[in-house]
């Protein structure tokens, strides 16, 4: 049995910390029970939470940290990735790759949605202590490709089961794919009961899918790629119809985490829970900085009463895949958001997306959630909660 005790522990179970309480595990992480400090007992200066759920990561992208101009838009980002995607070599890319998963894992990150486009990290994930669902992504804008498509991602799929690997086909996003491939990846997707789709993460997006112009359209243009049809609507709506047209009915079963979702506003927001059974919403700020200078709309998300999540997305648009990091741009950005809340984005939610909230998400004896020491988060002379600081930093206990 192990006892930790700090200034402040969220259990989850409220968004208000215990102040000056202890949490004990047993050797294989379970918890045993939590209270109050005794009288004198040494206590960490900070906050214990429990382990973090990274909901959107390409961890096979990490290789590519430091390579990419920030702030060229999605059009010039897709132009990098595409030119630098096979300029290292296989044995490069895995100890990459391996080093982030570590990273993560130290920092107390104990589950990842991950997004994969080839086999490069199943070996790592199936060895690696950190749970991952995996989601095998689909591309292919040419519509004759679609059968095709999806029997190589069909064949990626066996090949992650049978590494013991959580994995299922989802869609990328509207702009990548033919409309019928958008839907026959989002009814694959379906049938293991999730799907991870970037949904509205620019404006460039939201111009070329409503109006069929601007930086993303006239980027596919040049590159002779088709383009998606122009609907007049939002690239959200869009992604809605596209799976009611694989003949599911309203409310679709199923977690279907949308991801970055820059451009929400509130009538996408009722429309995603009208079709979609059990909506979550994946927040990326720093990516989202990093490549367009934007911010998810957290209040339109926290008003529509979609369960947030966050993720670090990769190191080709992120300077480092660190949750505290990404908390701290949110509370900074939106400082009516208290810790609590951003922990349970953090944790729980991303367990509940990801089915896990029996295991993970909270503090709470029987479960197994992996504890994790914020430094530097303290409550500023006058507040009643702590707030991180530009000092926090995550490690496992």
């Amino acid at each position: 049995m192990k006892r930790f005790a700090a200034q402040y522990v969220y259990t989850l179970t409220s968004r208000e910390p215990l102040r000056n309480a202890f949490v004990e595990v047993e050797e294989d992480g379970s918890v045993l029970r939590i209270g109050p400090c005794e009288e004198g007992e040494e206590r960490m200066e900070g906050a214990i939470v429990p382990g973090f759920v990274n909901a959107h990561c390409h961890v096979e992208l990490s290789y590519m940290k430091g390579l990419f101009r920030k702030g060229t838009g999605m059009a010039g980002f897709i132009d990098q990735i595409n030119a630098l995607r096979d300029s290292f070599s296989p044995e490069d890319k895995l100890a990459f790759l391996r080093e982030a998963m570590d990273d993560m894992w130290e920092q107390g990150v104990v589950a990842m949605a991950d997004i994969s486009n080839c086999d490069d990290s199943f070996a790592v994930k199936a060895a690696h202590p950190m749970y991952t669902r995996t989601f095998l992504e689909v591309f292919g804008a040419h519509p004759a490709e679609c059968q095709e498509v999806m029997h190589r991602v069909r064949a990626l799929q066996e090949k992650a089961q049978a590494l013991g690997l959580d994995a299922a086909p989802t869609p990328h996003s509207c702009y990548t794919m033919s409309p019928d491939l958008v839907t026959a990846s989002s009814v694959a997707g379906l049938e293991s009961g999730y799907l991870s789709f970037h949904s509205e993460e620019s404006e460039e997006e939201e111009e070329m899918m409503m109006f069929g112009r601007g930086p993303m359209w006239d980027n596919r243009k040049a590159n002779g790629i088709p383009t998606p049809p122009v609907t007049g609507t939002t690239s959200l709506e869009y992604f809605l119809n596209r799976i009611l047209a694989g003949g599911l009915r309203a409310p679709v079963p199923g977690h279907v985490l949308l991801v970055h979702e820059c451009c929400l506003v509130p009538e996408g927001a009722l429309l995603a829970k009208k079709v979609l059974q059990e909506p979550f919403l994946a927040v990326c700020p720093l990516s989202n900085l990093f490549i367009h200078k934007m911010l998810p709309p957290i209040p339109v998300m926290r008003e529509s009463g979609i369960p947030i999540c966050v993720g670090t997305d990769s190191l080709s648009s992120n300077d480092a895949l660190c949750m505290v990091d990404e908390l701290y741009c949110l509370q900074q950005a939106f400082p009516e958001v208290t810790l609590g809340e951003l922990l349970e984005w953090a944790c729980l939610n991303g367990a509940r997306f990801l089915g896990k909230e029996d295991v993970l998400g909270t503090l709470e004896p029987g479960k197994k959630p992996g504890l994790v020491y914020i430094s530097s988060c303290h409550a500023a002379r006058g507040e009643a909660s702590p707030r991180l600081t530009a000092q926090s930093k995550s490690h496992r206990l």
